[in-house]
């Protein structure tokens, strides 16, 4: 029977029944609570400031979420088959955009679930439409369900009061849906416990430059001025097992960052430091070299057999969060940076192997799909700027360290400032640190692209590497820590100018680091002197040439003249089987002297009070060798009877020298022979491996 023949009465009640049914139907109390809890943990993710409970929050919110999606979507389809005829109505319209809103919300939580559950990173674009779709159906079906109530209100008058007894067990009944999920996040606050760190400096701490200055007499402080438990700077692994920074941790493993703190020369160095000059005294090169010991405290007094290096800053020297967790650098130098406390995720500190498949997945998870405090805590602008590089690349020595007075030591960030590769204002005609030390690679990393670069976009498909190439090629086959093959050829190919960075090709030029000219004379006589002049260039060097601990480090010219029947004529700079540098050398370093006027040749600095010789190549700018020999008269000749013996006379045509040939090499290598011996014993056999920069031949005629 059609409903319009029916008595109006009969119809309205009919309806009325309908819609008091609809009111105190379980799927529509199931579909109002799981709306509401959903709305308000995502407002509170949103809104409120990252804590655990929070992250508790975030988890229900996705459980529930995902065990509702089809009660919620199954709802949606009823309503709609029981509305879509109705004539359009202002309420009717509220509750489509409402829907619409409603299942492109749901769709972009499923989307956003996987991407944080299986993906490297959320996607941004999603994670907007859930956002914008949450706010829109709380707005469009908030205004739909009052004016159904105000409706309903006015038109149920068989038993007015019905209808608001329906709706109220409707609000009763989405209510109790909301309070039961606060209350399984309550319990998942309650149930967590969180690693407990160390908060406390050790008992024994020594305050030897007093209680306000507990890290002197590094610059270095906490933001707090407490102590920091190594475990919240380690774990640097656990960014590349997360799925997320894999590629950008393999850099890292065999960086000088990496090991700066199991460096063997840098802990042999600190234990003859500590046993000389107190054991506080080695939180001087903790700032830079061993940020991880120095903040938690390791750097203190002796007990008998304990190193000065905790567990975790030995394996990590300059960790992921070490750098990352700096807030405030000065251009002083001596590590005179500020560093926060780092925020770490649930389940974040439990990283190692007895870690569970399950935590390490929820920690995954939170960090993907709650990243705003990852991204806001280690993504700054800061770390771009060449002054957050001078925070420890400069270093001075003090009162505090040799009790003289202050003293100048390896400065690359002055050097560069004053250089003329620094164009203030002009990004385009400067090159800055992490330019050339952290050029762009290819990259599927969560950390691609980046907006605040001058060259660079959102979506570049690249990151800066965190390799760090440099110049040391000693420790990463010394210590062979994974990827140390891969490290050595890169730093080969940096000394040697071989190591190409497109971005910044206009902005510098091709081949050699230092550049290497030779002035020789084309012919000479038997008896004459030979003049041979090499000039050397600082071509693409930002800061001196070589730079760093100079008393440490040497680059030098080897020159060798042979005959045409490869008797060596002239040498000067060749090394002997033992990795000794022949004396009287051409040679870039320096010579640090203590107050009495000895040479620190076992990088004391820590008796250091000048220089009595320095020698290196500021940028753009070159220098001259010169070297003299005299051209033989004479050939040798073996004698035949004497196999063993060498007679010399004038050489007849045939055997006499008709042409020189005159090689010279710049060579570099990281640690002089004197120091290695010194430090693990010549017995140890330890040389450090020398690269040859650049080199050149010329050819000298010899006429009679």
């Amino acid at each position: 029977m059609n409903p319009e023949s029916q008595d109006p009465r009969a119809v309205n009640l009919i309806r009325w029944q309908e819609r008091l049914a609809r009111w105190r139907s379980p799927l529509a109390i199931l579909a109002a609570g799981f709306l509401a809890f959903e709305t308000l943990s995502g407002l509170s993710m949103l809104l409120l400031p990252f804590s655990i409970p929070n992250q508790v929050m975030v988890l229900v919110h996705t459980v529930i979420g995902l065990a509702f999606l089809l009660v919620c979507a199954w709802y949606l389809v009823r309503h709609w088959l029981a509305y879509w005829r109705s004539p359009l109505s202002h309420n009717l319209l509220l509750g489509y955009v409402g829907g619409v809103a409603l299942l492109l919300c749901l769709l972009s939580g499923v989307v956003l679930t996987i991407q944080a559950a299986f993906g490297r990173r959320i996607s941004y674009a999603w994670d907007t439409v859930h956002i914008v779709t949450t706010f829109a159906t709380l707005a469009f079906i908030l205004f739909h369900v009052v004016l159904i109530v105000v409706r309903d209100r006015k038109t149920a008058t068989a038993a007015p009061a019905a209808i608001p007894q329906a709706a109220g067990a409707y609000g009763k009944g989405t209510l109790v849906f909301v309070l039961a999920s606060l209350a399984v996040v309550l319990l998942g606050w309650v149930a967590y416990r969180p690693v407990t760190l160390k908060k406390d400096f050790p008992a024994d701490y020594s305050f030897k430059y007093g209680p306000n200055r507990p890290f002197a007499p590094s610059l270095a402080a906490t933001a707090d001025g407490k102590v920091m438990d190594a475990r919240l700077l380690s774990g640097a692994r656990s960014c590349g097992t997360s799925g997320c920074h894999e590629q950008i941790v393999e850099e890292w493993e065999s960086s000088a960052h990496r090991w700066s703190a199991m460096d063997p020369a840098f802990q042999k160095v600190q234990i003859t430091m500590a046993q000389q000059n107190g054991p506080e005294s080695t939180r001087y090169c903790g700032g830079c070299h061993d940020p991880i010991s120095l903040f938690s405290g390791t750097k203190n007094l002796f007990v008998e057999n304990e190193k000065l290096t905790a567990l975790e800053g030995f394996q990590e020297g300059v960790s992921c969060l070490a750098c990352h967790s700096v807030r405030k650098v000065d251009v002083k130098g001596n590590a005179n940076f500020v560093i926060a406390r780092p925020v770490r995720y649930m389940f974040e500190l439990e990283y190692d192997r007895r870690q569970s498949r399950a935590n390490r997945f929820l920690r995954d998870f939170l960090i993907r799909a709650y990243p705003d405090r990852h991204v806001k805590d280690l993504s700054k602008r800061l770390f771009k700027a060449p002054e957050y590089c001078a925070a420890c690349h400069k270093q001075f020595v003090d009162q505090e360290i040799n009790r003289v007075g202050w003293v100048q030591l390896q400065n690359q960030f002055d050097n560069w400032r004053q250089s003329r590769w620094n164009h203030p204002g002009d990004a385009k005609r400067t090159i800055e640190c992490r330019e050339c030390h952290m050029p762009l690679v290819a990259s599927s990393d969560p950390a691609a692209g980046d907006a605040m670069d001058y060259n660079r976009s959102p979506r570049d498909g690249k990151h800066r590497s965190h390799r760090f190439a440099a110049a040391n090629q000693f420790i990463p086959p010394l210590l062979k820590l994974p990827g140390w093959e891969k490290q050595v050829d890169l730093v080969e190919k940096w000394l040697q100018g071989r190591y190409e960075i497109p971005e910044i090709a206009d902005k510098w030029m091709k081949g050699a680091v230092a550049g290497l000219e030779m002035d020789t004379p084309e012919a000479v006589r038997p008896g004459e002197k030979v003049d041979v002049k090499l000039t050397i260039t600082s071509n693409k060097v930002g800061h001196d040439f070589p730079t760093g601990p100079l008393d440490i480090i040497q680059a030098w010219v080897e020159l060798v003249a042979r005959d045409d029947q490869g008797n060596v004529v002239f040498s000067t700079g060749t090394v002997d089987s033992k990795g000794f540098i022949q004396p009287g050398a051409f040679m870039f370093k320096a010579e640090p002297v203590d107050q009495y006027g000895n040479l620190i040749d076992r990088h004391n600095l820590w008796e250091m009070v000048g220089v009595r010789y320095r020698r290196s190549l500021f940028p753009g700018f070159s220098d001259t060798a010169e070297f003299t020999f005299s051209c033989p008269q004479l050939a040798p000749v073996r004698a035949k009877q004497f196999p063993l013996a060498v007679s010399y006379q004038l050489g007849a045509p045939n055997r006499q020298a008709r042409k020189l040939e005159v090689r010279a090499r710049l060579c570099y290598r990281k640690i002089d022979q004197f120091l290695l011996n010194f430090l693990f014993g010549e017995k140890s056999g330890l040389t450090s491996p020398v690269t040859e920069m650049v080199a050149l031949t010329r050819v000298i005629e010899i006429r009679n």
